[in-house]
């Protein structure tokens, strides 16, 4: 274990294109494979990512997770871990609809669950705080654990989502403004006290 001064840092992206991700369809807890544009996308990303000095990656137990983290490792060749705890919100109804689909079927219900903000909660579903306590618990059991290294952490979008908005104190509707741009690396930072930003957008995956 680490004394009160050790610096865990965790560079946090979101897997590479899937089929439903394609589609624009809610992927949820369910899976789709990544498509051959994001095995490629996966593979440059382990070139970019290559340089920086990572000790181990950190992914979700869901397989299009798994396999981006996989094929960038390709790269980095450092131990990989999963933990169930960095899974992508569970969208219950919801998932393999598109958001065009529930506005159609349910605007009503959609609009309710819009305005709950961290309280959102698809249908048969989890809501926005379960996903934002698990992901963070996983975060610092794993600082605990690896005091002082630098960990990639391949996750979700919800996931991403939901740590850094949660970190800067923002809700997770803004209308025009997003603190995170999709394709990039962010950095958060474990000091074994509490988790934090370092910095969002510090490297662009495109």
């Amino acid at each position: 274990m680490g004394n009160q001064n050790t610096i865990t840092r965790f560079g946090l992206i979101r897997h590479a294109t899937t089929l439903w991700n394609q589609a624009k369809r809610i992927q949820g807890q369910n899976d789709t494979p990544l498509t051959p544009g994001g095995e490629n996308e996966a593979r440059e990303w382990g070139r970019l990512l290559e340089p920086y000095k990572w000790d181990r990656i950190l992914s979700s137990d869901i397989g299009r997770a798994l396999t981006t983290a996989a094929i960038i490792n390709g790269f980095l060749q450092v131990p990989m871990i999963s933990d169930p705890r960095l899974r992508e919100q569970d969208w219950g109804n919801w998932t393999g609809k598109t958001f065009a689909q529930i506005k159609k079927e349910t605007p009503h219900l959609l609009a309710e669950q819009v305005a709950a903000e961290w309280g959102f909660c698809p249908p048969g579903g989890e809501d926005r705080n379960s996903v934002w306590e698990r992901s963070r618990k996983a975060i610092q059991d794993t600082a605990q654990h690896w005091p002082g290294k630098n960990i990639l952490i391949v996750a979700h979008e919800g996931v991403i989502k939901c740590l850094v908005y949660r970190l800067y104190e923002y809700q997770l509707y803004l209308g025009e403004f997003a603190p995170i741009r999709p394709c990039h690396l962010h950095w958060l930072i474990h000091d074994q006290k509490e988790l934090r930003i370092e910095k969002t957008n510090a490297l662009s995956l495109n």
